[in-house]
């Protein structure tokens, strides 16, 4: 299926799944409590250095660069996957859509629409939930009556 979205379908495509392939994988990488305690490792060392540097404005430009950089760059490869995996869900549930007779087909694609157009279909969906709650209540209390008899 083939985006709209003209700055994704620009892309070389082998260059874009190199580095969705690389941005998964430094993800979940990154993801992993090995990650999470190797930056505690890194900041422990940092911060026993500190003596031997004189707490100099260079030992603290140092982690100060550091985690800098690592953070910019990882706002990137965690945007990159985070939209990759809301894409794949919105395809997942445009199949289900498509898939279920009665569903309705112009719920395909819901993302797309305005804030107005959204905040319409959500008073539509807050009513049907109150009409269910009235239909359950009205089941619940039939089902009570039924048993006491």
């Amino acid at each position: 299926m083939e985006t709209n979205d003209n700055s994704t379908s620009r892309a070389n495509p082998r260059l874009k799944d190199r580095f969705h392939v690389f941005a998964r994988s430094t993800s979940d990488a990154m993801g992993s409590p090995w990650a999470f305690v190797t930056a505690i490792l890194v900041v422990v060392i940092w911060g026993l250095t500190g003596p031997a540097f004189g707490y100099s404005d260079t030992w603290q430009l140092v982690i100060n660069t550091g985690t800098t950089i690592i953070t910019f760059l990882m706002v990137f490869l965690i945007q990159s996957t985070q939209n990759r995996d809301a894409r794949a869900v919105h395809l997942k549930l445009d199949e289900l859509l498509h898939a279920v007779s009665s569903a309705r087909n112009e719920l395909v694609d819901l993302e797309k629409l305005s804030e107005e157009e959204l905040d319409k279909l959500s008073l539509q969906f807050t009513a049907i939930r109150e009409k269910a709650k009235v239909h359950v209540v009205i089941a619940k209390k039939g089902s009570d009556e039924q048993g006491k008899m």
